[in-house]
């Protein structure tokens, strides 16, 4: 199962590079796309998820990883809330 990291600026402008065991995050996110934080958090648990249950499908077992990188994002993503208009751009994918 081919695996990605993709690369995002969160809202103060810090980087951080994010997993997935799939390539499906590339159905949710556009490289140089700049997204609104709530959208950016949906997109992630959509994508991650459906990346986890095709590991499940495939092994037996969810991803640890992707879910791991989930409860990440959720976690950083919770501390720009209070932000007017916060946003995370996608910067690359890292393949």
């Amino acid at each position: 199962m081919p695996e990605i990291r993709f690369q995002i600026q969160w809202p103060d402008g810090s980087q951080d590079t994010c997993y997935s065991p799939s390539l499906v995050v590339k159905d949710y996110f556009a490289v140089a796309t700049t997204y609104p934080l709530t959208d950016f958090v949906e997109r992630s648990r959509t994508a991650l998820t459906i990346a986890s249950d095709r590991v499940q499908a495939k092994y037996g077992m969810p991803c640890g990883l992707a879910l791991g990188q989930l409860r990440q994002i959720e976690a950083t993503a919770s501390r720009y809330e209070s932000l007017p208009e916060p946003a995370v751009t996608v910067i690359q994918f890292l393949e």
